[in-house]
């Protein structure tokens, strides 16, 4: 008798095990997919983990449904990797799995199918398909268990990965609309007309073309904002049809050419890399010299200092060794810009990975990597990019690597890229750079205690000098009535100045929508979300209050809900607010705004980015969506509105996250030739993370924190393990809490805080409680989590607790 092991994709700890026979156990290998019945009627796609002869004790191995896969599309190295993040983030193999493989790879009897729009070619499909296909037709959605009723069979996968493979179907997980490049129409003058004489020669030849003529006058007029001229600008502008400008192109006196703002096409020639400037080459040998000896090596480079660069010279490298690279990004927004710049050098080798994708564009990265094509050698993605099935990494890039958004929180398993990345890169036996202008606490002190190898770059790219850092006090503005809204006299003058010499600014404000807080001027009482413990933020675009834990919309009122009155006021102010007093302060500037309302979109990122390179945005409000990494030349200022509300967050890395966002946002200023300027406003300008941030003092912010992190046992001295208890019934959770705490506490003694009321202590009609487990570095880590293990096996075992939701999350900070 022979049997598998398989991880199914659903949170149970264990491995099942099914029967098989004799012919495919020769022809089964671990990691391809079979379909397996699990529970009473579903049937899941489950991953093969192990091939054995030992049938399993405590119950009768069932049957495989079928074999999904010739080969397998899961390898020896993702299995390691994915039992390591199990075991290390305490979440089960199933759980891994779902986060892992896109959704196409995962069909199971739940699955809703929908028929694709733009598929034509019906007779290209078997009798069975065509019959599917035709109930599609009749009813926008069906499930998998309707498919077999359809066609009266259980094997209905092998027909659906058909379907989907001749885009007749798309899985119904989260469709995004199929990929089409935007581009927009720009023209310009042939470069002949350039010179003074064919000008006036071609002038005095359209006398008798009048409207030839004015096509050309309006191209001048437009030509002296010195940006890009779209076709719809110049046609607008000159009050001609779009055939006068079309036959301007036909004589080859204009000539058209396309921006494309969204997703980049991956072609094009290999151009040699850039030299590196003196400091770049030292800091580039430092970091090879320092693999001799560290597998991973911490890159403190100050912004704009041209880390980019080294990291291409460094992936060339792995393309002599025919490695394959992986550059993960913390933000979306950030592949856009890196794209560009990548593809210069690595075009027809670089591949894109994230959520944005759809996916059908998703999986065919996934088979491109894991059958090592050329074009797939460089991944550029987002922290779920760890999952593709590489076998030849030679070089793991983290960019931005202090980020908060490489910790994924929700759904399980909440890894750290950063961390699983170091753990991917041991198994490989490749290397890894952590690259950062304001390293997070636990990589610099890692490289102090020669953990990781350091090497560091002081000098920005073209020896521009780093910003000039103004703090101004809004508190004695605000006195002396010199702010208009939520702007300084200062700042004002400084954006006048800015726009007046045709540069770019970047105003931050880390909250979105129009004001956090309506309150009643009467009665004091403020709009809560009925199923959050938070007030609704009003969004003014969409006349709106909204929330944004829960996403509960519902109108703006107009009279106060408890007693009437008409004094509603808004307290507080987000991006949409800066948006609206900027509009009316600077008519005639182009204000844009990115935040979580404007990107949503697919192309959501690539429509502002482009725009603001293009220079069609002159002044951009945003989110810390701003902060990480994008390189405009044309920005010398940057605002920081309210540096306040970051520093006095509830959390013991609040000064070290304040620190590294406003040393971010103010790194986007000055890039170029020009030094950039940065007003930060603040009502407490003495506040000793803004004096470190004028000054540039990582060092002196780093022993700061690290003292204080030593006096209060946290991280990097301490682990942190989080529990989070949640339930619709108040006095269960609080009972639950309480038994959790007292059992935590006869284990673990006064290493247990808690159990703690959060600040927001209700989401989506659940009540919250925490407990944290701080574990001192002589402690087993192991060990520790077994003790925890058997507490909640306990805890689980208990009738009234049953019910209780239990999330364990470890490093979470």
């Amino acid at each position: 008798m022979y049997f598998i092991d398989v991880i199914v994709p659903v949170p149970i700890k264990n491995l099942f095990t099914y029967k098989i026979t004799e012919s495919e156990s020769v022809f089964l290998k671990n990691g391809m997919r079979v379909a397996v019945e699990f529970g009473k009627s579903k049937i899941y796609t489950a991953i093969i983990a192990n091939i054995h002869t030992t049938a399993p004790t405590a119950y009768e191995a069932k049957d495989i449904h079928q074999i999904l896969d010739e080969y397998p599309i899961v390898n020896e190295i993702q299995l390691k990797h994915w039992e390591w993040i199990s075991s290390y983030y305490m979440c089960t193999l199933g759980e891994v799995l779902r986060a892992a493989l896109p959704s196409a790879f995962l069909l199971e009897s739940e699955t809703n199918i929908e028929l694709y729009q733009g598929f034509a070619s019906e007779n290209e499909l078997s009798d069975d398909e065509f019959l599917i296909f035709e109930a599609l037709q009749h009813q926008p959605l069906l499930t998998i268990q309707q498919i077999m009723d359809i066609l009266g069979k259980k094997t209905v996968f092998p027909i659906i990965k058909s379907l989907i493979s001749k885009n007749a179907i798309v899985v119904k997980e989260q469709i995004y609309e199929q990929y089409k490049p935007k581009l927009i129409k720009y023209v310009r003058l042939k470069d002949y007309y350039k010179t003074e004489e064919n000008l006036s020669q071609l002038l005095s030849s359209l006398n008798r073309a009048q409207k030839q003529r004015e096509v050309i006058l309006a191209y001048f007029q437009l030509q002296t904002t010195k940006k890009p001229i779209k076709a719809s600008q110049l046609q607008e502008s000159s009050g001609c049809s779009l055939a006068i400008i079309n036959s301007l192109a036909d004589k080859e006196i204009l000539e058209y050419y396309f921006i494309q703002t969204d997703r980049v096409n991956f072609d094009g020639s290999e151009n040699s890399l850039k030299p590196l400037t003196s400091f770049q080459q030292t800091a580039y040998h430092e970091i090879i010299e320092s693999f001799t000896n560290n597998q991973t090596v911490l890159l403190k480079g100050v912004t704009s200092s041209g880390k980019t660069e080294i990291y291409a010279k460094l992936i060339s490298e792995q393309f002599q060794l025919e490695k394959q690279v992986l550059y993960l990004v913390p933000e979306i927004a950030l592949t856009t810009q890196l794209i560009g710049r990548l593809q210069v050098y690595f075009g027809n080798q670089l591949s894109v990975f994230h959520s944005k994708y759809s996916m059908n564009e998703r999986v065919e990265v996934w088979n491109n990597v894991l059958d090592s094509k050329s074009k797939a050698q460089l991944i550029i993605g987002a922290r779920s990019s760890l999952f593709l099935p590489y076998s030849n990494l030679g070089l793991i890039i983290v960019d931005e690597e202090h980020e908060t958004s490489f910790k994924q929180h929700d759904p399980s398993p909440r890894y750290h890229a950063r961390d699983a990345a170091i753990v991917l890169a041991q198994i490989h036996s490749s290397k890894v750079i952590l690259g950062s202008a304001t390293p997070s606490i636990e990589s610099y002190y890692n490289a102090k205690q020669g953990k990781f190898g350091f090497v560091e770059l002081i000098n920005r790219f073209g020896n521009v000098q780093l910003p000039e850092i103004e703090l101004v006090d809004i508190k004695e503005k605000y006195r002396k009535k010199r702010m208009t809204g939520h702007f300084s006299d200062s700042l004002i003058t400084a954006i006048s100045e800015a726009l007046a010499l045709k540069e770019q600014v970047i105003l931050f404000q880390n909250r979105r929508g129009f004001a956090p807080v309506v309150e009643c001027e009467t009665c004091g009482v403020s709009p809560q979300c009925p199923q959050c413990d938070v007030s609704l933020t009003f969004h003014s675009y969409s006349k709106e209050l909204r929330c944004h834990y829960c996403g509960y919309k519902q109108a703006m009122q107009q009279l106060c809900g408890a007693c009437g009155s008409e004094k509603l006021d808004t307290k507080g102010f987000g991006t949409e607010q800066i948006e609206m007093e900027l509009n009316a302060l600077f008519p005639d500037a182009l204000v844009g705004r990115m935040d979580l309302d404007t990107t949503r979109g697919k192309y959501g990122y690539h429509k502002i980015i482009g725009q603001f390179e293009a220079q069609e945005i002159e002044i951009l409000v945003g989110t810390q969506m701003l902060s990480k990494g994008l390189d405009f030349a044309n920005v010398t200022l940057v605002g920081i509105l309210n540096a306040d509300n970051m520093l006095n967050f509830p959390d013991f890395r609040a000064h070290e996250r304040s620190y590294q966002l406003m040393v971010q946002v103010s790194g986007r200023a000055g890039r170029a030739e020009k030094r950039g300027k940065v007003l930060i406003q603040t009502f407490n300008p003495y506040h000793q993370i803004l004096q470190q941030v004028s000054t540039h003092s990582y060092e002196e912010m780093f022993k700061e924190q690290i003292d204080e992190r030593w006096q209060y046992n946290y991280p990097p001295f301490y682990r942190i393990i989080k529990l989070t208890l949640r339930h619709k019934n108040f006095l269960k959770v609080d009972d639950a809490a309480i038994w959790m705490g007292k059992s935590m506490t006869l284990v673990f003694g006064n290493l247990v805080l808690g159990p703690s009321t959060p600040s927001v202590s209700k989401i989506r009609n659940y009540y919250i409680r925490n407990l944290i487990l701080k574990i001192p570095q002589k402690n087993s880590l192991s060990k520790t989590k077994n003790n925890l293990q058997k507490i909640i096996n306990s805890f689980q075992v208990i009738s009234e607790f049953k019910s209780i939701k239990l999330t364990i999350d470890i490093d979470n900070y």
